[in-house]
């Protein structure tokens, strides 16, 4: 992943992406290129072409603040967007990097979410790592390939399609909230690293990741396809974890008096039920175990 030229990256990719008639212009023919020419985004930025193909090629780095805007304006830019637009055009000398650790989420934290009975709620790391849960949480991702990974979980569990039954709509938001949590730190190991495996061994990451989408998560809804309570439509408020920069604090639940309420009460009191008959092992004082893949009773066929 080269990360000497973000600025120039960027532009290209979002350039890429707009029509001449998103922007007022005639189609024009024998396009040779995607998206917008050099000098049309140049032309309707009020920049000249050779200038912005110096930003583009990297061979200049710090535009103005309102030549910031003034592409962000043209490139149909979302907030994200623009904010991250206007961080790689004054990019702040690379700090060195620490010794690789793990990343740990507070006990007070853990202990709260776990009080949260009805609450699913998760931590994710930068890279969208599960770094905490609480038992609801853990029932809500558990029984797929990827369950602590909800960045793998997207692109290369097989069940991510059925669990996900608007799969298009999460796989884009789920690209463009990574970029937005990562920053302009693209050279972290974690990133790298995940970039790489998903880049080869997806096609839809790979398209996606090209289009430097820029999104970052906070409240939505979304539904779910549970192996165990069936559909849930849950909404979703994402909240920084301000004593640990990058981490996600992911909370859901299901509309007062919804069958997601009843589904989502139901797969609570499944969890417990599991908790309470897994005996704890020899010097350990946590119970998890695996919920059943069908509820006591329930006919396999019906799903």
């Amino acid at each position: 992943m080269d990360s000497e030229n973000l600025l120039g990256q960027f532009l290209r990719a979002r350039r890429a992406l707009l029509r001449p008639e998103d922007v007022g212009l005639p189609p024009g023919v024998r396009r040779r290129v995607a998206g917008l020419r050099r000098e049309e985004v140049a032309m309707l930025a009020g920049v000249s072409t050779d200038y912005y193909v110096r930003l583009e090629q990297g061979r200049e780095r710090h535009p103005s603040a309102q030549v910031v805007d003034a592409l962000a304006r043209v490139l149909g830019l979302e907030e994200d967007a623009v904010a991250h637009l206007h961080e790689l055009a004054r990019p702040v000398p690379a700090r060195r990097r620490k010794a690789t650790r793990g990343e740990r989420v507070s006990p007070v934290l853990a202990r709260m979410m776990e009080g949260w009975h009805g609450t699913p709620a998760v931590v994710l790391g930068r890279c969208l790592t599960v770094l905490a849960h609480n038992a609801l949480g853990r029932a809500l991702f558990e029984g797929h390939t990827y369950s602590g990974d909800l960045l793998r979980l997207v692109f290369l569990d097989p069940d991510a399609r059925e669990f996900y039954p608007e799969w298009e709509r999460v796989a884009v938001s789920t690209v463009a909230g990574l970029r937005a949590a990562v920053g302009t730190d693209y050279d972290d190991p974690q990133l790298v690293e995940a970039v790489g495996e998903l880049s080869l061994r997806s096609e839809e990451f790979r398209r996606l990741w090209a289009r430097h989408d820029i999104r970052r998560k906070a409240h939505a809804t979304k539904r779910f396809r549970h192996p165990v309570v069936g559909e849930l439509t849950l909404d979703y408020e994402s909240l920084t974890v301000n004593g640990a920069p990058g981490q996600q604090l992911v909370v859901y639940q299901a509309a007062p008096g919804s069958p997601s309420e009843h589904a989502l009460s139901m797969l609570g009191s499944l969890a417990a039920d599991s908790v309470a008959r897994t005996p704890i092992p020899e010097g350990r004082s946590d119970r998890t175990s695996p919920l059943p893949r069908t509820p006591p009773g329930a006919d396999r066929s019906a799903r």
